[in-house]
């Protein structure tokens, strides 16, 4: 078995080939005892290349037989996943990005251009600026009453990730539009986008957990929609229109 530490939890899993060992280091945990163990069986393995035949279909993208290494890493994450909501976590699809110690996630569906919106934050802000995670970033509620993003070694094709822990600031719904602008959104105009690239688990109880994790998320960070193109004037604009309407919100 190898022990991990995400989200500051200590997690077992019950998967031990060289390949999936060199994936998650960085991450082992080699003292503590796990608050929980994860395994996978054939039948999860099977589970993920369904679901990724189903957004092929979706995307309209290339239909094909992924890697067993890769659908085993999908599939551990998920049981992960299912169990995070018991602490007061969960699994967000975004990219997350710090500047100066604070936390921007941006989501959209596939292909908007999260990751092409983060490297031009990076560009911008150089040193000043950390890549938390690409694509699957960890959210947790702690005892400070804040939320935090976390790394975690499943950050997406790019493979950009810091295993780190960032206070989150704000969120931003990205779209592509033929100028750059950004809005505040109110939580009601923002939760029904922001569920739908939160991991849903299959356990009502978890789920309801979901639910409400999401409800403190709208309440304590800044949510936006940014419109964008792919310019590096729209870092400068999100960034600029989140630090303004920020400063409002806590006047």
């Amino acid at each position: 078995m190898i022990k991990i530490t995400l989200a500051g939890l200590c997690i077992g899993i019950e998967e031990n080939s060289p390949r999936f060992a060199e994936f998650i280091a960085g991450y082992e945990t080699p003292d503590g005892a796990p608050v929980f163990t994860v395994s996978t069986t054939e039948e999860d393995i099977a589970f993920e290349q369904t679901q990724n035949e189903r957004r092929a279909l979706r995307d309209d993208d290339v239909m094909r037989q992924w890697r067993h290494a890769y659908l085993e890493k999908l599939a551990v994450y998920r049981k992960i996943a299912e169990r995070l909501p018991d602490y007061g976590a969960c699994l967000f699809h975004g990219s997350a990005v710090a500047v100066d110690g604070e936390a921007y996630l941006f989501t959209a569906r596939s292909g908007t251009g999260k990751s092409t919106h983060t490297r031009l934050w990076r560009e911008h802000f150089g040193d000043r600026c950390v890549m938390i995670n690409d694509d699957k970033p960890l959210l947790r509620l702690q005892e400070d009453g804040r939320i935090y993003v976390y790394g975690t070694p499943w950050d997406g094709k790019h493979h950009l990730s810091s295993n780190i822990r960032v206070p989150l600031k704000a969120v931003c719904i990205l779209t592509r539009d033929e100028y750059n602008h950004i809005e505040p959104l109110a939580p009601e105009e923002a939760y029904s986008e922001l569920m739908m690239q939160t991991f849903r688990p299959s356990d009502g109880n978890a789920l309801m957990k979901t639910m409400e994790f999401l409800d403190t998320l709208t309440q304590r960070a800044g949510l936006y929609r940014l419109g964008c193109t792919m310019d590096p004037e729209a870092a400068v604009i999100s960034y600029e229109g989140m630090q303004k309407h920020e400063t409002e919100r806590r006047i």
